[in-house]
């Protein structure tokens, strides 16, 4: 049986019982999850990054996101604090879609 020894969606050992195969988890305190929240991130930005199509890539995107909402919950804020933020940091500094590169300041 392959070992694994990292965090998934809350529905992927269901998933596994149910295609008939056993598997073994548990539930992590609040600290070990701060720090497997993070490993995922740093995972799945690396599985975007190497995204070989736009629907991969796309896909990769919605893991991020679902990992930003998990990990604004751990630090104490909602989904729409996030948003709230995120939007107000457009509106004062502007997004990516301009796609300006800064090259110099003197």
């Amino acid at each position: 049986m392959p070992v694994y020894n990292k965090l998934v969606r809350d529905r992927i050992p269901e998933i596994i019982v149910n295609s008939g195969r056993v598997c073994s988890s548990r539930i992590l305190d609040e600290s070990a999850y701060k720090v497997e929240l993070r490993g995922k991130l740093s995972e799945e930005l690396r599985e975007y990054l190497e995204a070989p199509d736009d629907e991969s890539a796309i896909e990769e995107l919605a893991d991020l996101l679902e990992l930003l909402h998990a990990l604004a919950a751990v630090h104490g804020f909602s989904a729409e604090r996030l948003e709230t933020i995120r939007m107000k940091k457009a509106a004062e500094r502007g997004g990516f879609e301009g796609r300006v590169y800064l090259e110099e300041v003197r």
